[in-house]
């Protein structure tokens, strides 16, 4: 029985690999339950014990990358809070999405698609929003950045920069080839959205990172 347990869950750990590996590759509409077992040399029937639809793989990657996110803001309130921390903190989320990058290629059609992703995501953006507001009034109280001088500034930071993290692969793959390279470049450009409202103390901070 423990022999057939571990095997279902490697299986099924094995069908979200190669599934993910496919999505990312072929992108979301060329790829089927078919396709997925054809790849992994195992019966439809097979896949279809572990995952009856394709729309549970998605929801099952889906959760996997919502994890790795929240494991990452679970250890940021473990760590010193500066600049560089928090630079590092969007290379670990970009690289992140670009693990999972045909989510964020095809993410209007699964935000329309699947109902308990796109519900779940809007309570997720409304937590990141608490959380990222929270990081920046540590920063202004690290003398990092500078206190609002409009109403809402740091909300609408917050917008952009999530805005920038949902739709950066979208913007790139129109004009380039997609690599791991473009996860640097990228996390710099989301990191300049921090410059307006830095203090002297800050911008110090930023150059040393920048350079």
């Amino acid at each position: 029985m423990k022999a057939e347990k571990s095997k279902g869950i490697n299986t099924k750990a094995r069908i979200l690999m190669t599934s993910l590996h496919l999505f990312n590759k072929l992108g979301l509409s060329k790829v089927t339950l078919r396709t997925i077992a054809k790849e992994m040399n195992i019966s439809q029937g097979n896949l279809n014990y572990h995952f009856k639809k394709r729309k549970d793989i998605l929801e099952a990657l889906y959760f996997q990358l919502v994890e790795l996110m929240n494991s990452r803001f679970e250890q940021v309130s473990f760590e010193e809070i500066s600049l560089k921390s928090s630079f590092e903190n969007i290379q670990v989320m970009m690289h992140n999405f670009y693990d999972y990058r045909f989510f964020m290629l095809d993410f209007v059609q699964i935000m329309r698609e699947n109902e308990r992703i796109s519900k779940h995501y809007r309570q997720l953006v409304e937590l990141r929003q608490k959380q990222f507001l929270g990081l920046f009034k540590l920063l202004e109280n690290e003398g990092l950045i500078r206190s609002e001088e409009i109403e809402g500034e740091y909300l609408h930071l917050y917008t952009r920069m999530n805005i920038m993290g949902d739709f950066w692969l979208s913007s790139a793959i129109c004009t380039q080839e997609l690599s791991p390279v473009l996860i640097d470049k990228y996390s710099r450009i989301i990191f300049m959205e921090f410059y307006p409202y830095l203090t002297l103390k800050g911008k110090e901070q930023f150059r040393e990172i920048i350079d």
